[in-house]
This record gives C-alpha cells, sequence and structure tokens, in this order.
C-alpha cells in the first residue's frame, strides 16, 4: 500500500509542476501548498527557477560587454572560478568552458554594479547549484543577477547591518541561546557570514541546496534566510549549549558547519519550522529593513536605526495599534509603559500597563512586586481574550533617550531574565502621539479615537509628555468622557465577565515618588475608571481558520466542550496536542481515538475549555503514519481510498505530539484492530 502511495504522489508531482511551469510568473502555488522538492530533471528545475527569478525570456545581459577581462583583482576571479569548477571533476575540455563561463559572470557582475570581488565573497558558491542545471552563459548570469539583487542583503559584510538585525531575531525567540553567544563573544557574522552569502550552497550538499532552493524560490520572500539560519541554530541549541568549556573557535567552527548536516528529507520540516517562527515575528522586522534587499542602489539610509546599539527588536508605534486589532492568531502585543508616572496618567494607551522605571532604583522591592503584577496580569489577560491581551512584550517609553535610560535598564532586566518575544515600541511616545495626529485621528470615522486616554481628572486625546494637548483642548468632562470613549475596547461578552475582567488601579496624579503598591493592581478602579482589560470584542471563533480540505459542511461550526468529549466512554485514547499547518502555523489540539474514529478538537483561543471539531476520520482509511528522525515528536498520518489504480490520498494531518512514540504505538493498535474486524467480516 505504501507503495502504491508513492506512484500517487509522484504522478501528483510531475502534474503539479506542469502546471506551475505554464502558470505565469510569481503564481506558483498549487492548490495542495507549495510543490515539495523533488529530483527534478536540470532541464525542468532550470524552467522553474528561471519562472521563480523572473528571468524567463529575458535577453542577453552581456551582449553589451566588449568580453575583456582586464580587472585588478581578475587573478583572483580566475582562481576562485578554477577552484570551483575542479570540485565538480568533469573532463577538462567541458571544465574550461565552464571555468570561462563563471569568470565572465562575475567580472561582468563586478563592472556592471561597479563593486569589487574579494575572497570573502561567496558568489562562487552561489554559482554552483546554477552550474548544475547547464544553463547557457546568458541565463547563467541573468539567474545569478536575480538571486544577488533579491535574496542576498545589502551590507552582507563582516558587522554588517543583517547580521546585527539576525542577532536580534535570535535573542527575540532564543535569548537564553543568544545570551550564551554573547558571553563567549561569538557575532553572528563569524558563523553566519557564508550561509547568508551564499545562500547554504557553501556547506550544502549540491542535492540538498537546489532542493532548498526550488521551496525557497517559490516562497519568493528574502527575509525567510534569516528564519532557516534561525532553525539551523535552534536545531543545534542543547549541542551549543552543553559546550560551556569549549574555547570560542571550537564552538564557531561547530556552529558554521551545522548545515552540512541537512539532508534533502529534512528540508520540509526546516522550512515548517521557519515559516512558524515567522509568524511569531513582529511584521515590522519585515516592513522597518525592506531597504536591505533589491535593485536601488541607494545605500542605507542615515537615519536608518543602527541596529548594531539597539537592545531589542524594535516595533513600529501602527504595527502596535492594528495588531490586537485584526490578528486573532498572529501576534499581538502586551504593552508595558514605562514612563514616569506624571507622563503616563497625563496621557497613555488605553490598553498598556504601566511599570514606572524609576522604582527599579529607588525602591527595588516595589519594582520586583510591579513585575510580578505585570506577568500576572498578562497572563490573565491572555485567559480572559482582552483586547489588550499579548504575548509579545512591547515596552514604551517618552522616546526620549536621556528619560528613556531607565527603561532601558528595565529591558536589559527581562532580557537577562531570558524572557522570549521581547520588544521596544520605535520612537515611543512621542511616535505614538505624531501617528495619530498624521492619520488624523480626531476624524470622527477614524478606529483609533479612543486609544490616547488620560488619568489626571481631564482628558485629551493627543497629550504631551507635559499634559499639554497636540492639536486640541481639553473636552472638560473628566473622567466620565474617558469612561464612554473607553467602552468600545471593553465590552463584554458573558454573564461571567465579573470573574474574567482584570481590574487593576491606575497611578494617581501625586508626585512621582509615591508608588502604588502591587496589591493596589488589583481590585475596584480607580475613580470609576473602567478595567484596562476585559473580554474581547471578537468574534468566538474564526471560521476562516477551520481547514475544511478533510472535514463534512457538518463539521465546520461545531463547537463542544472538550472535557465532556474526553471523557465520552467511546474514547480509548485522549492525546494532546498541537496541530501543525503547512504554513507552519501551530494550534493547539486534542487527538481523541474511539474504536472507528480519530478526532481533532481544535482549541478555541477566546472560549476557554472548547474547541470546534477540525477533522473526523475514519481509522480504516490510515494509509501510513510517518515522523522525522530529527523531529521525531512531529507525526504525519495520510488518508486515503484504496480503488482499482492504487490508493487515492485525500488527506494529510501533522501535528506535533510529547511523547510521540506511546501515542502513535496505541493508535497504530487501534488501527490494526479495525483492520482485523474488516477482515474477518
Amino acid at each position: 500500500m505504501a507503495d502504491a502511495v508513492e506512484e500517487v504522489l509522484d504522478g501528483s508531482w510531475d502534474q503539479d509542476l506542469s502546471e506551475a511551469l505554464d502558470s505565469p510568473p510569481g503564481d506558483l502555488e498549487s492548490d495542495g501548498g507549495l510543490l515539495q522538492p523533488q529530483d527534478l530533471p536540470p532541464a525542468e528545475r532550470a524552467k522553474l527557477w528561471k519562472i521563480a527569478l523572473n528571468v524567463a525570456g529575458k535577453g542577453d545581459s552581456l551582449s553589451s560587454w566588449d568580453g575583456a577581462l582586464d580587472l585588478p583583482e581578475q587573478t583572483l576571479i580566475h582562481n576562485r572560478s578554477q577552484q570551483l569548477i575542479d570540485q565538480l571533476g568533469l573532463p577538462e575540455e567541458e571544465s574550461r568552458g565552464l571555468v570561462a563561463d563563471v569568470e565572465a559572470v562575475i567580472t561582468f557582475y563586478c563592472k556592471s554594479r561597479n563593486v569589487a570581488f574579494t575572497p570573502d565573497l561567496g558568489w562562487p558558491h552561489l554559482l554552483k547549484p546554477l552550474l548544475g542545471l547547464q544553463l547557457p552563459r546568458s541565463d547563467l548570469y541573468n539567474c545569478f543577477y536575480a538571486i544577488m539583487n533579491k535574496y542576498i542583503p545589502r551590507d552582507c559584510v563582516a558587522k554588517g547591518r543583517p547580521f546585527h538585525l539576525y542577532r536580534l531575531l535570535l535573542q527575540y525567540h532564543e535569548p537564553e541561546l543568544c545570551s550564551f553567544l554573547d558571553t563567549k563573544k561569538i557575532t553572528p557574522d563569524s558563523y553566519a557570514f557564508s550561509w547568508l552569502g551564499s545562500l547554504f550552497a557553501s556547506h550544502c550538499l549540491p542535492d540538498v541546496t537546489q532542493a532548498m532552493w526550488d521551496i525557497y524560490f517559490q516562497q519568493a520572500d528574502p527575509f525567510l534566510i534569516f528564519f532557516l539560519m534561525l532553525i539551523i541554530l535552534v536545531n543545534a541549541k542543547d549541542g551549543i549549549l552543553s559546550q560551556e568549556l569549549d574555547s570560542k573557535e571550537e564552538i564557531i567552527k561547530m556552529l558554521e558547519g551545522s548545515p552540512a548536516l541537512l539532508e534533502a528529507e529534512d528540508l520540509e520540516d526546516l522550512f515548517s519550522l521557519a515559516q512558524y517562527y515567522y509568524s511569531k515575528t513582529p511584521l515590522s522586522f519585515r516592513k522597518e529593513n525592506q531597504n536591505l534587499f533589491g535593485s536601488s542602489l541607494v545605500a542605507l539610509r542615515e537615519e536608518d536605526m543602527d541596529l548594531s546599539q539597539a537592545l531589542c527588536l524594535p516595533v513600529s508605534v501602527p504595527e502596535i495599534l492594528q495588531a490586537n486589532q485584526l490578528q486573532p492568531e498572529g501576534v499581538r502585543f502586551f504593552v508595558v509603559d514605562c514612563r514616569p508616572a506624571e507622563q503616563y496618567n497625563a496621557g497613555h494607551l488605553s490598553t498598556a500597563f504601566h511599570l514606572d522605571s524609576d522604582l527599579m532604583l529607588q525602591n527595588p522591592s516595589e519594582f520586583a512586586l510591579s513585575v510580578k503584577s505585570l506577568l500576572e496580569a498578562q497572563k490573565q489577560s491572555l485567559e480572559s481574550g482582552s483586547i489588550a491581551s499579548g504575548e509579545h512584550l512591547c515596552f514604551m517609553g517618552s522616546g526620549r533617550e536621556e528619560e528613556d535610560m531607565y527603561m532601558n535598564m528595565v529591558l536589559a532586566h527581562f532580557l537577562q531574565k531570558n524572557k522570549e518575544y521581547v520588544s521596544i515600541a520605535k520612537g515611543g511616545f512621542m511616535a505614538l502621539q505624531q501617528h495619530l495626529a498624521d492619520i488624523n485621528v480626531e476624524g470622527p470615522d477614524n478606529v483609533y479615537v479612543h486609544w490616547i486616554v488620560s488619568t489626571s481628572g481631564s482628558h485629551n486625546s493627543l497629550c504631551s509628555p507635559d499634559g499639554e494637548g497636540l492639536n486640541s483642548t481639553a473636552d472638560g468632562k473628566g473622567v466620565k468622557s474617558l469612561v464612554n470613549k473607553m467602552t468600545f475596547a471593553l465590552k463584554s461578552k458573558s454573564v461571567n465577565v465579573k470573574e474574567k475582567v482584570i481590574s487593576f488601579i491606575e497611578n494617581t496624579s501625586t508626585p512621582v515618588d509615591r508608588h502604588v503598591s502591587s496589591s493596589d493592581r488589583v481590585g475596584r478602579p480607580y475613580r470609576g475608571v473602567k478595567p484596562v482589560f476585559s473580554i474581547g470584542d471578537e468574534e468566538e471563533y474564526d471560521t476562516d481558520e477551520i481547514d475544511s480540505s478533510s472535514m463534512s459542511d457538518d463539521d465546520r461550526k461545531e463547537i463542544v466542550n472538550i472535557q465532556t468529549w474526553i471523557n465520552k466512554p467511546d474514547v480509548k485514547h485522549h492525546v494532546p496536542c498541537n496541530e501543525v499547518k503547512e504554513t507552519g502555523h501551530m494550534f493547539p489540539s486534542h487527538l481523541l481515538i474511539t474504536a472507528t474514529h480519530m478526532y481533532c478538537l481544535r482549541e478555541i483561543a477566546s472560549r476557554k475549555g472548547f474547541a470546534y471539531i477540525q477533522s473526523r476520520q475514519a481509522l480504516s482509511t490510515v494509509v501510513k503514519i510517518t515522523s522525522k528522525k530529527k523531529h521525531p515528536e512531529l507525526i504525519t498520518f495520510k488518508f486515503g481510498n484504496s480503488n482499482s489504480a492504487g490508493v487515492d490520498i485525500v488527506a494529510v494531518e501533522r501535528y506535533l505530539i510529547p511523547n510521540a512514540g506511546d501515542a502513535t504505538k496505541a493508535i497504530k493498535q487501534q488501527i490494526m484492530k479495525v483492520l482485523d474486524a474488516l477482515e474477518s467480516s
């Protein structure tokens, strides 16, 4: 049966590839997701890559060149070209022609872009996978140029901006690992320079590189390389941390060579995990760094933030405002306002938690209690589904460097505790004020009109740090007006809202040296101000999340109580897990095994204890259960129907299952019982 499945899949691949190659450039996705890596013939792979790189049908760019090989570094270019071709082990006559092609491509690129070739550049490594496609020189150059232009970042040099950005990404997701490498003074460029400069071609085997590029070029996202690099490091995390006593040079050598361990069968997991981490990263990571890639010859702007000095990942104000409104499953921020009390009370983001950074030095014990209250408030807001809830901490200062010194100390405190998902609001509260002014927040139809609030007895929609209005005068209605304007974010939808809503007291407008205690942060609201956190105003579940590929119409909106289903007498096994989608997104779920069926219940984030039925599969239709040797907890189930032609795969489901061995053993035993019963009937 397994052989029949493979034949079906191979036939499906050929058909998908044929359709993809005949589709317009940029339209490389099939109904079942991105085409998976296969052993493609060179001609078919060449056609696929040229479409993905948008160079199919492009003319000969070298036609205007006189062919002169006269650069000052020409000898270096020739020697590197010869070394590259020698690695291929080809006959001398064929090798001579390829050396000439590689030398011509590098030379013309240097002349046309007015750049010098240096020994540390990974260009020959980039050309190696292309040489395997047996391209004419004109196509070889066009593909090389497109890869350099779209996928190799600017400033890809030692201590360059891309490596500082990568370190911030590592710190955001793996602070413990980042801290360890920082302690060892191991910077990303010391081990990842060739990764980024060659898209892993410098260390991966040619067939692995080509299979990787098959997927990478289809994704058409130059920032994906940062997440692939991140997964390589995460995969080696245990080995890295265990090398506490090893020298810096030994660790760098081990890290640099780690991509060489990749095999073609690992790529599906590699990209799946990369997409998952991508989905857990603020959009600002990409949007604020777009000028790293592209065809413009303009250098990075002087006003761009110096990422080497960034304490943590910066997030733009627009993303902070939009994230909690528009992304039920994406990155949501729990905003922590670290300005002094009088500034916070004069005006702040309505969903922000106040943590006075001055406390860290003036009253450390009070600061510790405030941090504890902060983390508890974050936890409860997530459980209640509040509009202010977020797994990701974003710290906001005033935006003035001299005033934010204490906030930076608070940030460092959280980072030293290896707290993941820590970011800083770029530009601070000043940037928030300016953004709201720019989008005319006072307009009657603006969705952000109620986001700036005051707790000092009067309300200005746009307040300066000193309480002065930016573009309006005080409305004179005090806290009563404030309460009315906050109702849109505090709408409740449950009779149990009193048990679920978090209430904590706002700082008063008394002098800054008087601070609230941690015990003040729960209980009755201050001066009648409604709680900042409440049950959110979102739909209880999003039917768009449900993958209809393996569900009937009757299942799509069926909501069930998880515990009730677990306790059903016909449920023989209950397996807590995470459902893994093709995009890499994961959803907390439960697999329930009965005598005849396997159910997947996906938890509803906004309704604790409830789930919707994500899939209902007959055990008799299970064709194959597989796991990856490097990720044994990632289990794939394939379901299909037998017919005269073989097996038709009707659904593929993946789950991340702790103690997967015990779980799959129980499931397989139940499947065997079903099959035995069918055979005896």
